[in-house]
């Protein structure tokens, strides 16, 4: 039996049938209403992100089955705390935090994809990649919310496999969310100053030691390089290049200065 398989990314529950799947399902003879009611149905979890599907098309009968991918897990995360992206630094600045209901619906979405043996151990995968995100699970730190699973405190929504919040629960998430946002602004208003400090304090000597010292100070590597200027290239030099080591400077002053032999 002769089959055809066509991908498209698709908005999750929103397929048409315009392009790309309409003008490529019309010539394999299907109901091509049924196909985009049955993407939609099976992508519906997925609204907001692109999805991949595949449609299975048996040429001879005319029947078909979907099949659709998943986005990776980070990006069910992220809509899940409701950010864009992750932290610059998760180790100290944490962008959102997620409830234990969470992460059981992204681990349930990427069964197919994760390790675990079962929904325990997929529910703690699920958060190695919040601590790696700055994403906060039930008010601790990855490592920490880990420990609670082997403790067997989530055990009972584990098992019920809760997915589920309450409107009280969802209003809770959004006041940390900013709250967590509030405190990483100040957090950066606070480097801000204590860089534009050090680099004052330091006008004048090699960038190379003015950065040591920042990050000395604990400065983010993104902050340092937003403040801290490049070194400038000589004239005439490539867009890009750095200015010559002070070794490299006097080997060329030294040439020039050196007459030709007679």
């Amino acid at each position: 039996m002769p089959k055809e398989k066509i991908k498209a990314m698709i908005q999750g529950g929103k397929a048409t049938a315009a392009p790309p799947l309409g003008p490529a399902l019309g010539p394999l003879g299907v109901n091509i209403g049924q196909v985009i009611a049955k993407i939609n149905e099976k992508t519906k979890s997925f609204a907001g992100m692109q999805v991949p599907v595949e449609v299975i098309v048996d040429t001879s009968t005319k029947e078909f089955e979907i099949e659709v991918g998943t986005p990776p897990t980070s990006a069910l995360l992220l809509k899940e705390a409701g950010v864009e992206k992750g932290s610059g630094n998760p180790l100290t600045d944490k962008i959102a935090d997620v409830l234990i209901e969470q992460i059981i619906k992204v681990s349930k979405m990427k069964e197919d994809s994760l390790l675990g043996k079962d929904l325990k151990a997929r529910v703690k995968e699920v958060i190695g990649t919040c601590n790696s995100m700055g994403i906060l699970v039930e008010g601790v730190q990855g490592r920490d919310a880990i420990a609670l699973v082997n403790a067997g405190k989530f055990d009972e929504e584990i098992r019920l496999e809760k997915t589920e919040l309450s409107q009280e629960e969802l209003k809770a998430l959004e006041a940390e969310k900013i709250r967590l946002r509030e405190e990483l602004e100040k957090r950066r208003t606070e480097f801000e100053a204590k860089a534009k400090e050090i680099i004052a304090q330091m006008q004048g000597m090699e960038r190379g030691k003015i950065k040591a010292k920042l990050l000395e100070a604990k400065i983010p590597t993104a902050l340092i390089e937003a403040l801290l200027p490049v070194e400038a290239a000589p004239a005439g030099a490539a867009p890009g290049a750095a200015a010559p080591a002070a070794g490299a400077k006097k080997a060329e002053a030294s040439k020039k200065e050196e007459k030709p032999k007679k």
